[in-house]
């Protein structure tokens, strides 16, 4: 069973960038698809993006699209996510999840994940 830790959050000015990583312990990445979720301030947690670790595919919410790069390091097994452009609206604790990827068919449905690291907090101030 893979546990991931989240980390890289912190407080940035509108414009700034910052970069999550999510690192697997107790199981390689291997044929696992990673996402990426938030939750702001009273609204419900929503996708950001995704990435099959074995091929690489990428998927991203249209929110994040070209401000935002999911990549993967696979000798540190640690997926990245960089976040460019930022502004206030992408205040939000930040999650990584975890599915074996023949089980996933949806990258954006949260619940199909089956493993969840604890939250890193992103505060963007405008």
């Amino acid at each position: 069973e893979v546990q991931l830790q989240a980390s890289g959050g912190g407080l940035v000015q509108a414009g700034g960038s910052l970069r999550l990583s999510c690192t697997a312990s107790g199981d390689t990445f291997d044929d696992y698809a990673i996402g990426w979720f938030r939750r702001a301030p009273g609204k419900e947690r929503e996708a950001v993006s995704s990435v099959a670790w074995n091929d690489g595919s990428t998927f991203y919410a249209d929110s994040v699209k070209g401000r935002f790069t999911i990549s993967r390091d696979k000798f540190k097994n640690t997926v990245y996510l960089q976040m460019d452009s930022l502004k206030p609206e992408d205040t939000a604790v930040y999650y990584c999840a975890a599915v074996l990827d023949e089980e996933l068919n949806t990258w954006s449905h949260q619940s199909e994940y089956d493993y969840w690291g604890k939250g890193t907090l992103v505060t963007v101030s405008s």
